[in-house]
């Protein structure tokens, strides 16, 4: 494998993410949460430190995700580079772009998931159940090369093989010669794996 090459994932169960507890986590459940953090430290510390504790997170967890990311970014190009599939820079990664959201979005609730996002210790052990729980159901291709998982060793019912196939264009000119003709407009198409 290459640098910059696409990594797709592909045939991830809908059992993976259950997506109207996830909405009604994010719309409803962490606002409540962050008004009560909110008024309960505005209470204890008043509203202008309050506010400057909020500016202060979101600019050092800025920091903090630019030096991590970059670094994530480093040795996913080194793995690409050796021809191994980074996924612990893929999941680092991941993790470290939603600390960098959680902690700009203003809020303590927020601000402390975001920063325990950025312990590298926890975004393995995160890292590795999620990995877990993915594994048997995801296919990854990466350009040209198929990482089997257990579920893709085993076809599920109705799934056929992948083909693998290029199209070659046509040119005008044999385009507009075929136009009279019935004859089909594709000159080539070259299939691997029949």
């Amino acid at each position: 494998m290459v640098p910059g090459q696409l990594i797709a994932l592909s045939s991830v169960s809908a059992e993976v993410c259950d997506l109207p507890i996830v909405l009604l986590i994010l719309f409803v459940v962490i606002p409540i949460l962050e008004i009560a953090a909110f008024i309960q430290i505005g209470s204890l510390i008043g509203l202008l430190p309050t506010l400057g504790s909020i500016l202060l997170t979101a600019v050092i967890g800025a920091f903090l995700v630019r030096q991590q990311g970059l670094r994530t970014l480093q040795e996913a190009q080194q793995a690409s580079a050796q021809g191994e599939l980074p996924v612990g820079p893929l999941f680092h990664g991941v993790f470290i772009l939603a600390a960098g959201l959680l902690l700009l979005t203003p809020g303590f609730v927020t601000d402390t998931i975001g920063f325990l996002f950025l312990v590298p210790p926890l975004r393995r052990i995160l890292g590795a159940k999620i990995w877990e729980s993915l594994k048997d159901k995801v296919e990854v291709h990466t350009g040209g090369q198929h990482h089997q998982t257990d579920a893709s060793r085993h076809p599920q019912h109705g799934r056929g093989p992948i083909i693998d196939a290029e199209a070659v264009e046509v040119g005008d000119e044999a385009e507009n010669s075929h136009k009279s003709s019935t004859e089909s407009p594709w000159k080539s198409i070259n299939h691997e794996g029949n």
